[in-house]
């Protein structure tokens, strides 16, 4: 990530004045090195006088949509909130962008997202010896590893899979295509899937459609909500979760796990969440990289 300017001045003042946790303030710092990539993105970096009330409610917004926790949200925007005030009482900056900028106060506003172990008890809830344990693994694998929609699975193809590139073809909104890190756990339970149930119930109209009913028709909305509310509630989670919820824990995992935020935009799909800017082509072995690196499925392996 890139450093933001005073940041050391800022973490002495932390330690020395304020007397925070050394975790607290290694979680501070966390927060303002992320924002000091999106300031980077949007040009404003080099000058912090570029930084406006609106560039930050931006940035504040951004990190809701993609689908971070809201605890770290919250605790962000008090990070940034310290950082700016900081910064201008000692006279870096002549007024402080961050006056009115405004925490997320309800949690109920803000996307469910799953803790790792939550995901590893539904996970463990499966049982493979079931009628279509093994699909429902590697639907739930899938979900997590790639943050794909609902809708986007549903219409998942073999031709998307380039499972020796360790890679997915996307599908998304508007047709648009994107390129994500599937991960070695999800392929692996696609073949299985493939080798134990898939053939058992495909016809000649299932086409190439990778998840399929006992119809032998690709899954719907609906059944994949059925599926995730069965294993969540056999996990005990108290949480409202659907589909949506892997894709939110799968940024945020990334996200808190220290994956930026452009690169997490380009496995998402969102292209234009905050301004009309198109993002600059990331390399495919770079998302894999940060896939690897951050995803807590990969880090495991599986």
């Amino acid at each position: 990530m890139p450093e933001m300017p005073h940041i050391e001045s800022y973490m002495a003042y932390l330690q020395l004045e304020k007397t925070l946790s050394g975790n607290t303030a290694a979680s501070y710092r966390f927060d303002i090195e992320r924002l000091a990539g999106y300031l980077k993105q949007n040009n404003a970096l080099d000058d912090l006088h570029k930084v406006t009330p609106e560039l930050l409610s931006a940035y504040v917004r951004l990190l809701f949509d993609i689908g971070l926790a809201p605890t770290s949200i919250q605790r962000g925007v008090s990070a940034i909130k310290s950082f700016f005030a900081f910064i201008a009482s000692e006279g870096y900056v002549s007024v402080d962008p961050t006056e009115l900028l405004e925490s997320p106060k309800s949690s109920k506003t803000l996307p469910s997202v799953l803790s790792i172990d939550e995901i590893e008890r539904i996970i463990a809830a499966i049982d493979l010896n079931k009628k279509n344990g093994v699909r429902d693994r590697a639907i739930i694998e899938t979900l997590y590893a790639t943050g794909m929609r609902v809708s986007e699975l549903c219409a998942f193809s073999f031709e998307q899979l380039l499972e020796k590139e360790g890679l997915v073809r996307v599908i998304g909104k508007g047709s648009k295509e994107r390129i994500v890190p599937i991960g070695d756990s999800a392929v692996y339970w696609i073949g299985q899937y493939v080798e134990k149930e898939r053939c058992h119930t495909m016809r000649p109209f299932s086409g190439s459609t990778v998840f399929l009913n006992f119809r032998g028709r690709g899954l719907s909305r609906m059944g994949i909500w059925k599926i995730i509310q069965e294993y969540a509630t056999a996990a005990e989670i108290q949480k409202e979760i659907s589909p949506h919820t892997f894709r939110h824990s799968f940024a945020t995992h990334l996200l808190e796990g220290g994956a930026d935020i452009r690169t997490v935009q380009e496995m998402l799909g969102h292209s234009n969440i905050v301004t009309t800017e198109i993002y600059t082509h990331i390399d495919r072995e770079y998302l894999k990289e940060v896939h690897r690196s951050y995803h807590p499925r990969c880090q495991k392996g599986g």
